[in-house]
């Protein structure tokens, strides 16, 4: 027991920090459901132990990916990325195996007794239970890229919906509303560009492993995260436009800043990462977005 402790303490040291990932999960879970309910004009929060399991239920379905994604990998990270802890051996797959089967039943569990909205849990597990076996088409999807992107990449889709429903049903709300539909997709968005771009390299950098620069080229592939970053912003400047116009001016800058950048990564791509790029952007974004609900929630609009 305690070297299977220590085996995993390595792994999340490196794969999946938990400190750092559980408050992640608070951050997403409360950044979504602040949004939603001041954009639905309640002002009267009852922020309590369910709100908790809302935010452990995210970190922990997001450590599931997590494990699941170096399950599935795995004969592929042995080949090309044989320092990570489980193609090291430093880890074995019983010990995740084990760790992630508790961790489930105990997030199912308790949103089986206190959440109002066990039905969307169950769903968002089962929908990355199928992504854990590639949907049972292992064969097609494993091979295809976009395809894996079309069928993997929604499930960020299906964790907003999991925060939304919870929020809806507990104070009450109209479900057929506009800022409903987009809060649905932030966050969603930049998983989406972060996936792409992190898969996203200079001709000289392009190894064996598959990438969208290899099949589309880097320029193409720039291009498109490009365009999906300005729908992104667009979609978090409708939710903060009753909330801060100040906050829509700190977005546009810093949207303006990652279009630069990626202008400049298609002149030369070995100047940097993009994903390094991107995620910095994304880091600000979405602490804008944080800072937005908690200054409106202090001192109103501003």
């Amino acid at each position: 027991m305690i070297q299977a402790l220590k085996r995993l303490n390595i792994y999340f040291k490196e794969m999946y920090p938990l400190v750092p990932r559980l408050i992640l999960g608070f951050l997403v879970f409360s950044e979504i459901y602040f949004i939603v309910l001041l954009n639905h004009g309640v002002t009267e929060i009852r922020y309590g132990y369910q709100e908790v399991i809302g935010g452990f239920t995210v970190f922990s379905f997001l450590c599931w990916l997590r494990i699941a994604d170096d399950f599935k990998d795995y004969e592929l990270d042995c080949r090309l990325f044989a320092h990570r802890p489980l193609p090291s051996g430093r880890v074995t797959k019983k010990d995740l195996a084990v760790f992630i089967s508790i961790l489930i039943a105990i997030t199912l569990i308790v949103n089986a007794i206190f959440m109002n909205n066990f039905l969307f849990c169950l769903f968002l597990y089962t929908y990355g239970s199928l992504m854990a076996v590639w949907f049972f088409q292992k064969h097609k999807i494993q091979k295809s890229l976009p395809m894996a992107l079309l069928t993997h990449n929604p499930v960020q889709i299906i964790m907003n919906i999991y925060i939304i429903s919870f929020v809806i049903i507990k104070y009450g709300l109209n479900v057929l509303n506009v800022y409903n539909f987009l809060a649905v997709l932030t966050l969603y968005f930049p998983a989406l560009i972060w996936e792409v771009s992190r898969k996203i390299r200079a001709p000289k950098d392009e190894t064996e492993y598959v990438t969208y620069s290899k099949l589309f080229g880097y320029k193409k592939s720039t291009n498109f995260v490009f365009i999906i970053t300005w729908v992104d912003i667009i979609t978090n400047f409708a939710l903060v436009w009753n909330l801060s116009k100040l906050s829509v001016v700190a977005l546009l800058l810093d949207v303006l800043w990652m279009s630069y950048i990626f202008i400049d990564f298609k002149k030369d791509p070995t100047r940097y990462k993009l994903v390094d790029k991107v995620e910095r952007y994304t880091y600000i974004q979405e602490t804008i977005m944080i800072i937005t609900v908690a200054v409106y929630l202090i001192y109103g609009k501003i």
